[in-house]
């Protein structure tokens, strides 16, 4: 087949399978997880339940696929957050742990408790969470480097620590609550904690 052909396939495969899942985020953003059937994503999406499942087995897989997407996101906003602009260590570090908390705070208050059950097994999450500790710790690392983050806690537990205490701005009731949280945690973080 000629590439022209090849790459048209291609993008076409993917613009269906992005319909899919931006279909099944829709549906259960608006009606909750229960309403997302393989009947109604495949009408909101505008294939027949056939190309759907030629696509996806089920539910769960394009719910898995939605979360990845998410998380490649969630991790690639981070990663820009780190490298933008100027500033000290601990700077970077502020603005990184700010970021993840205002992620958690948006992200859990449009997932249920079912939906967040489901997403949360899946193997990829304790990856991203890997990859997250370590632009965690490379960044309180630096910041140890420059004299700002103590020394009496090992980096591993460190970034365990922003990482556990971040992940509660999930539950907060406003931004104003989670930049709080942000500066509770930096305070725990700091060689020279204010006073």
């Amino acid at each position: 087949m000629p590439k022209l052909w090849n790459e048209t396939i291609e993008s076409h495969r993917h613009d269906v399978r992005q319909a899919i899942i931006d279909a099944t985020a829709e549906l259960v953003e608006e009606h909750g997880l229960m309403s997302a059937t393989m009947s109604r994503i495949a009408e909101q999406s505008g294939i027949g339940r056939a190309t759907l499942y030629k696509y996806f087995p089920d539910i769960e897989s394009i719910l898995s696929s939605w979360h990845h997407q998410q998380i490649v996101n969630h991790l690639g906003q981070l990663g820009e957050i780190r490298d933008k602009g100027s500033g000290s260590a601990w700077q970077r570090l502020e603005r990184v742990l700010e970021g993840f908390a205002l992620i958690s705070f948006e992200s859990r208050r449009h997932h249920d408790a079912d939906l967040a059950a489901l997403l949360h097994r899946d193997q990829r999450v304790s990856e991203a969470e890997s990859e997250l500790s370590g632009l965690i710790k490379e960044l309180l690392a630096d910041a140890v480097s420059t004299g700002e983050v103590r020394t009496d806690v090992g980096l591993d537990e460190l970034a365990i620590y922003c990482l556990h205490s971040l992940a509660a701005a999930g539950s907060m009731s406003s931004k104003a609550a989670v930049q709080r949280l942000v500066k509770v945690t930096l305070s725990g973080l700091s060689q020279h904690p204010e006073s």
